[in-house]
């Protein structure tokens, strides 16, 4: 399998309306791990994921994977922040994107049902999907963006409505697809989090990257005092 990474963007910037939401930035996602986008509200983290996956476009500058975009398109997938839910059964929310990538009844089915018993949804498959609790659609949801074998997973504050119990669940699987090869960039408030799952950190500020390195290195001292300031958890403008 030819692998999607890196994943370069160069001078990219996104404007919504006139107004600069993020950019412009440089930045380069490659090799194995966990990258870990931070900063304070507003800072771009979603759009930055957002420009990642597609569902923005660069008003200037390049995003490219290391593939044509219609070969990424297919090994990459988003957990967004708020589940969005078919109006249809567990089942059929975890068959679709089988489905729609072309696989028969019968082959979505079956991967729907194992996936069910990894994500601990096999006792839900015939509930509407919108009924869920919020940690039960974040699982569905998450179960929905790996069912394909994404090589990338972008993942929009996965946990962020989530109690603690929940939140464990959501690392510990995002954990284990990480230590199985597939390449994480999770945006994220909590910095216990980001210090539990991250190998890199980008921390952005203003829309731009002001600080990006091995995670260790980064939360043991950071080099801006921006940072170093979010870390302390004083207000950074």
């Amino acid at each position: 399998m030819v692998s999607i990474l890196p994943l370069v963007i160069e001078g990219a910037t996104v404007h919504r309306g006139g107004a600069r939401l993020i950019g412009p930035l440089d930045l380069r996602i490659e090799g194995r791990g966990a990258t870990a986008v931070i900063g304070p509200n507003g800072s771009g983290k979603t759009t930055l994921l957002r420009l990642m996956h597609g569902l923005s476009r660069a008003s200037s500058g390049r995003a490219d994977w290391a593939v044509p975009e219609a070969a990424a398109r297919g090994a990459r997938a988003f957990v967004f922040q708020r589940p969005v839910m078919l109006r249809r059964s567990v089942l059929a929310n975890l068959a679709y994107p089988l489905r729609l990538a072309g696989a028969g009844r019968a082959e979505a089915r079956a991967a729907a049902l194992a996936a069910a018993e990894r994500f601990d949804l096999a006792p839900l498959l015939a509930q509407p999907a919108p009924s869920l609790s919020g940690g039960e659609m974040q699982r569905l949801a998450l179960a929905r963006a790996l069912i394909g074998g994404p090589q990338v997973l972008l993942a929009d504050e996965p946990a962020a409505s989530l109690d603690g119990r929940a939140t464990r669940w959501i690392e510990d699987h995002l954990a284990r697809e990480v230590a199985a090869g597939t390449r994480l960039v999770i945006a994220t408030h909590d910095m216990g989090q980001a210090r539990r799952l991250a190998t890199e950190v980008v921390f952005l500020l203003h829309g731009r990257v002001r600080e990006a390195g091995p995670a260790g290195a980064f939360f043991a001292g950071p080099r801006t005092p921006e940072a170093a300031a979010f870390l302390s958890g004083d207000i950074v403008e």
